[in-house]
C-alpha cells in the first residue's frame, strides 16, 4: 500500500470516529442535541479543507502528522463535550486557532535553518516567560490548584510555560549546533555552561511555581538534545546524577514536593484528600475494563480536572483501555514521525529542533499518564491535544507547525 493510499484511509477513519462518536454523543440527550451532530459535521469540515490545503500546496512534507494530531483532537473536543458542552465549544475554537497557526506556520514562515542565528532572542523570551506565572502569583496573591503557573488577563488566562519550552528548545538548537568535541573536559564545558545555566534556571522557575510537570518535561528535552548534540553518555549521566541529587533537595526543602511523594507512595491512605483524585482516576479505569462502560454512562463529575489532568481517566472508563491504548499509539505515531524527520534533515539546527519538539510531546504525554496510573506522582499538566485549555493547545499546534515546515525543507 502506497503512502496516499494508507494516508486516504486514515482520513476516512478520522471522518467515520467523528461521526460515530458525535451522533452517539447526539443521541444521548433527548430531544436530539444538534450541537454534537454541528461541531463533528465542523470539525470533518475543518480536517478535511485543512488537509487539502497542506496536500495541495505543499505536497513534499510530512502528511501524517496532521492527520495523528487531528484524532487527537477530535477524541478531546468528544470527551469535553460529554463533560461539559460549552468547553467544548471553546475548545473547538482553540482547535481552529491551532490548525491556523499550524498552516500559517507552514505557509509564511521562510527555511526553518534562517532562525539559527537568533539565540540571544530566543534566551530573553525564555528568562522572560519561565518566572512570569510565579511573579503574577507572588504579586497578587493568585494560585490555581495550588501552583502559580498562570498570567490573568482580566478574565482570559494562559500558562507562560506552554509558551516558555518552545523558546526554551528554540534557544538549546541554535545554541548545541555550534558544539563541537575538543576532546578536552574545560574545552567542552565552556561551550555548554549558558545553556546549562539557561535549563537549570527554568527548572528553578518550574519548582518554585510547584509545577512539577513541566520540571519533568523541560529535563527530559533539554537531556535527549544534549545527547543529540553530543553524542557523550557522560553528559547523561551527569546530569541523571544531578537530577537526583536535585529531587533529593526539592523533597527535603518544598512540601508541596513532600506531599506529592507521600501521596504517590500510597494513595489510598490519603485517598479522603490529598490522594481523592488519584484514587476516583484509579477507580474510573478499573470500571472501565478493557472495552468500557459506554460513552455517557462514566461518571467524570466524581474525579477533580477531568477536563485536564485526568481526562485520559475518563477516556479510560467510557471508552475502554483498549481504545486508551490506540490514544498512547497516535502519540507513539507522532514522536515516531518527528524523529524520522531528525533523520532526514542534514541541517544541524533544524535536526536539534525537531528532536526537541517531539520530545516534548513524548514526554508530556508519559508524564501525564504515568501520573495517572501512579507510574511516577502525579504533577498535573495537560494531555497533549485531548485536555481542555488553549495555551496547551496553541503551543502544540506551533510545535506541530515547525515539525511541519522542516519536513518541507527535507
Amino acid at each position: 500500500m502506497n503512502k496516499l493510499k494508507l494516508e486516504k484511509r486514515v482520513l476516512k477513519l478520522i471522518y467515520l470516529l467523528c461521526i460515530l462518536i458525535f451522533t452517539n454523543l447526539a443521541l444521548l440527550e433527548k430531544p436530539l442535541n444538534k450541537n454534537a451532530i454541528f461541531i463533528g459535521l465542523g470539525l470533518c469540515l475543518i480536517i478535511g479543507f485543512s488537509h487539502y490545503l497542506i496536500r495541495r500546496f505543499y505536497p513534499n512534507g510530512d502528511k501524517f502528522l496532521f492527520i495523528f494530531s487531528s484524532i487527537l483532537a477530535v477524541v478531546g473536543v468528544a470527551v469535553l463535550f460529554r463533560i461539559d458542552q460549552s468547553m467544548a465549544i471553546k475548545q473547538l475554537l482553540w482547535v481552529i486557532l491551532g490548525i491556523a497557526a499550524y498552516i500559517v506556520i507552514s505557509v509564511a514562515l521562510p527555511n526553518m535553518s534562517k532562525f539559527a542565528d537568533y539565540k540571544y532572542i530566543y534566551m530573553i523570551i525564555t528568562l522572560i516567560f519561565m518566572p512570569m506565572g510565579l511573579l503574577y502569583g507572588l504579586i497578587f496573591n493568585v494560585e490555581t490548584n495550588g501552583a502559580m503557573n498562570w498570567v490573568y488577563f482580566g478574565p482570559f488566562g494562559f500558562q507562560p510555560s506552554e509558551f516558555g519550552k518552545i523558546s526554551l528548545i528554540l534557544y538549546l538548537a541554535s545554541s548545541l549546533k555550534d558544539y563541537e568535541s575538543k576532546n578536552n573536559i574545560k574545552e567542552d564545558f565552556k561551550q555548554l555552561i549558558i545553556p546549562a545555566l539557561i535549563v537549570m534556571y527554568s527548572l528553578v522557575c518550574m519548582v518554585l511555581q510547584t509545577d512539577l510537570g513541566s520540571t519533568l518535561i523541560f529535563f527530559g528535552i533539554s537531556v535527549t538534545m544534549l545527547y543529540i548534540a553530543t553524542s557523550k553518555k557522560k553528559y547523561v549521566f551527569t546530569c541523571l546524577g544531578l537530577s537526583v541529587v536535585g529531587a533529593i533537595g526539592a523533597y527535603g526543602v518544598f512540601s508541596h514536593v513532600k506531599r506529592r511523594v507521600m501521596v504517590w507512595l500510597d494513595p489510598w491512605k490519603y485517598a479522603s484528600d490529598e490522594g481523592y483524585q488519584i484514587v476516583q482516576g484509579l477507580y474510573a479505569i478499573a470500571s472501565g475494563g478493557l472495552f468500557g462502560v459506554g460513552l455517557g454512562n462514566g461518571y467524570p463529575d466524581l474525579i477533580f480536572a477531568s477536563e485536564s489532568d485526568f481526562i485520559f481517566a475518563v477516556i479510560c472508563e467510557e471508552f475502554g483501555v483498549i481504545f486508551a491504548v490506540g490514544i498512547m499509539i497516535i502519540y507513539f505515531l507522532l514522536f515516531y514521525r518527528g524523529i524520522r524527520i531528525a533523520f532526514v534533515t542534514s541541517d544541524k539546527f533544524s535536526q536539534l529542533l525537531v528532536v526537541g519538539l517531539s520530545t516534548m510531546i513524548a514526554c508530556q504525554t508519559l508524564v501525564i499518564v504515568g501520573g495517572i496510573f501512579t507510574v511516577i506522582p502525579l504533577t498535573g499538566i495537560t494531555l497533549p491535544l485531548v485536555s481542555y485549555g488553549g495555551s496547551s493547545m496553541l503551543s502544540m499546534f506551533f510545535a506541530l507547525g515547525m515539525l511541519q515546515k522542516v519536513s518541507e525543507e527535507n
